[in-house]
């Protein structure tokens, strides 16, 4: 069957109906076996993640890029370092003096800055702590043919509604990833003791609502071809920032972009990333967003990334769940 096709057009939309597989199987002509097959195989291949869901910032808890200036020589030994922090779930080396970014997460702010507060105490290192203020643009999927983002309407703002306390649960089964097997959702549900009825509801109302950005396949750029990742960060006055982020977000090539605080010694305030298969490809991408947003005159960096160390989904609901097992136990 057409993997390729599976894998792209189901990140979005990805059928919440009892029988998800064999929707999809109907769609593209093949059996409901071997949809499940295909699936298995690619996330045997390392090739998606998992099918599930992409939280709106905000959603479940606390999240806060950040980034160390290590020293050549000690690069891998603090990077393991960071990988082992609880909550870490991207760490990449990229181009520039700070040379370690990571993404923590965790159920509160408090919560991370004790964690960064022990990291920085163990390297002896300085973290830039840069959490995100305005969503423009961020996990809307990607479209493996063409090689750039998903032509979606990119949402702008900052208030989301949370996964209330009683959904926990079920949340923490959207990060962990569906099951590959004929009824999915009523596994999860008899997990649960819920109906299966009363799990598509909530997942429905969650898209709806924008707690979740997106339900499906999480593809995985990097075994997929998709090596070639820059993050370009803009200094931009705070009263133009929002209209500049917004025109940013909707350029070809664009898959993330946001707005984060400012931090002392790191003047940006204005991210977004590009992905491709080729280095020079993904350089002319970002100089047409940066012109056909009028950024080529404000202050600007481009840092590509060399290594990835680690990457996975947030953990928002699946740690605290673990935390609570483990405190009735």
């Amino acid at each position: 069957m057409d993997t390729l096709a599976l894998l792209n057009r189901w990140q979005h939309d990805f059928p919440l109906v009892p029988a998800p597989f064999a929707a999809i199987a109907a769609v593209l002509g093949n059996t409901e076996s071997e949809v499940i097959a295909a699936c298995r195989n690619a996330q045997a291949g390392g090739v998606i993640s998992r099918i599930g869901g992409v939280w709106a910032a905000g959603a479940g808890g606390a999240a806060m890029l950040c980034a160390l200036a290590v020293p050549a020589s000690r690069l891998e030994a603090v990077a393991a370092q960071v990988d082992a922090v609880p909550g870490v779930n991207h760490n990449y080396e990229r181009e520039h003096r700070y040379n370690l970014w990571f993404v923590i997460t965790g159920g509160d702010a408090a919560t991370l800055h004790a964690r960064l507060d022990a990291l920085e105490r163990d390297t002896a290192l300085h973290a830039l702590r840069l959490p995100m203020q305005r969503v423009y643009r961020i996990d809307l999927g990607f479209d493996l043919e063409r090689g750039q983002a998903a032509r979606r309407a990119a949402a702008c703002g900052t208030g989301v509604q949370r996964v209330a306390p009683l959904d926990a649960p079920l949340a923490a089964l959207v990060e962990g990833g569906l099951p590959l097997i004929e009824r999915p959702y009523a596994a999860w549900a008899e997990r649960l003791g819920l109906a299966e009825a009363a799990v598509l509801q909530t997942l429905r109302r969650w898209l709806a609502q924008g707690t979740l950005r997106r339900f499906g396949v999480v593809v995985r750029h990097h075994e997929l071809g998709f090596d070639q990742n820059a993050m370009t960060v803009f200094d931009v006055p705070d009263a133009q920032v929002d209209a500049c982020g917004a025109a940013l977000a909707r350029q070809p090539g664009v898959t993330l972009c946001y707005r984060r605080a400012r931090a002392e010694g790191w003047p940006f305030n204005l991210y977004c990333m590009v992905h491709g298969r080729e280095r020079a490809a993904v350089r002319q991408l970002i100089d047409a967003a940066t012109h056909a947003a009028g950024l080529q005159h404000r202050p600007h960096e481009v840092l590509f990334s060399l290594r990835r160390f680690k990457q996975q989904g947030a953990s928002y609901f699946r740690a605290s769940t673990k935390e609570a097992e483990h405190a009735g136990a």
